[in-house]
């Protein structure tokens, strides 16, 4: 077992903020039990984390120093002690980690397939960012594919309810969904499923310079640059999903479409230095999209088992479809983990790239 730790942390107020701290790894409690963590993906999701760090409570996952936060990320790490009944050295799990080398956990309802955090601090947190999936016992795991899991399936999660919230709700009675940030990976999920499921026009706002590759993909019907929303029809009915959290952005297609809008919610930041939504808008007052309500619902719904198989089969389907578009790119070490967080920050990460780190 490594004895040395490093945790990346970045400012709460000033994102660009950061630095490493490196220490002894961490000493383990009867009941818990330390992973390392081997591998984690950085994408714009990830900034978004950050920048609603306190309005959704993501810094609370992963508690650190004053005016300092843990990004949160998913990944895969192994089990390199243990003090809890159930959990062995050397298991391999995917969760919700900190940007650092190491993690402590003290598992409850340890299952086959997984176990839930319990410890302390995470209690009134989203119980779905406190589950850890055992990779032994996870159907829906494949090896060759732990990269892509990485990178997408948390995301993708996102995407699945999102798509379901609209379904649910008959599209809020619009005959188009608007994406902005549309290159990002939780838009290009949630514009598969509508693509695949739906029938509705699926609309992506994207900057100039990524529409070549949102074309590529082929999920979206229309794509229009964030300076031509003039362009479309203001009678269109729409419901806007912004995955970018820009201001500017929100306020230009609430005063375009007005009465028209049907739906606003706010999902991401992307751009998140331009981030905040006006009071005074036009049209449908946007709210935030927190996943873990959809999903409370569909467990009621759904009953035992039904997210997990609907989920599943979903996800294997835009697995198979994902390798036309992106292609994985490995760092390891500070310097690398540094430079990745810095050019997603400034939106200088191409859309078809999925970085996967380590420190």
């Amino acid at each position: 077992m490594s004895k040395n730790a490093a945790d990346f942390l970045v400012g709460r107020v000033d994102l660009r903020q950061h630095k490493l701290v490196t220490g002894p790894a961490p000493e383990i409690e009867p009941g818990e039990v330390l992973l390392k963590v081997d591998k984690f993906a950085f994408t714009s999701n990830n900034v978004t984390y950050a920048a609603f760090g306190d309005a959704m409570k993501y810094w609370e996952f992963f508690p650190a120093p004053e005016g300092f936060g843990k990004v949160p990320v998913w990944g895969f790490a192994d089990v390199v002690a243990s003090k809890a009944e159930g959990i062995a050295v050397g298991e391999r799990v995917f969760g919700y980690f900190p940007m650092s080398t190491h993690l402590v956990v003290r598992p409850s309802h340890v299952k086959p397939t997984g176990f839930v955090d319990a410890s302390p601090h995470r209690a009134e947190l989203a119980l779905v960012y406190n589950q850890y999936n055992r990779v032994a016992g996870d159907p829906g795991y494949v090896a060759a594919y732990e990269d892509q899991q990485a990178l997408l399936r948390p995301l993708y999660m996102t995407a699945f309810f999102i798509d379901d919230l609209l379904a649910d709700n008959n599209f809020f009675g619009a005959k188009a969904v608007i994406l902005s940030s549309a290159s990002s990976k939780t838009a290009l999920g949630v514009a598969y499923l509508l693509s695949q499921n739906r029938d509705v026009e699926v609309i992506g706002l994207t900057s100039k310079g990524n529409i070549p590759f949102v074309e590529s993909t082929g999920y979206y019907d229309r794509i229009v640059a964030y300076d031509d929303i003039a362009s479309l029809p203001s009678d269109l009915a729409v419901a806007f999903v912004d995955m970018a959290g820009n201001a500017k952005v929100i306020a230009d297609l609430h005063n375009h479409f007005r009465d028209a809008m049907t739906y606003s919610c706010v999902v991401g930041g992307t751009h998140w230095e331009a981030r905040g939504v006006g009071k005074t808008l036009p049209g449908p007052k946007p709210v935030f999209f927190f996943a873990p309500t959809q999903i409370a619902k569909r467990t009621k719904d759904w009953g035992p088992g039904g997210i997990e198989k609907r989920f599943a089969e979903s996800w294997k389907a835009f697995l198979g479809s994902v390798a036309s578009w992106m292609h994985v790119v490995r760092g390891s070490g500070a310097k690398n983990v540094e430079q990745v967080y810095l050019d997603m920050l400034d939106g200088k990460v191409k859309p078809d790239e999925g970085h996967i780190l380590s420190l």
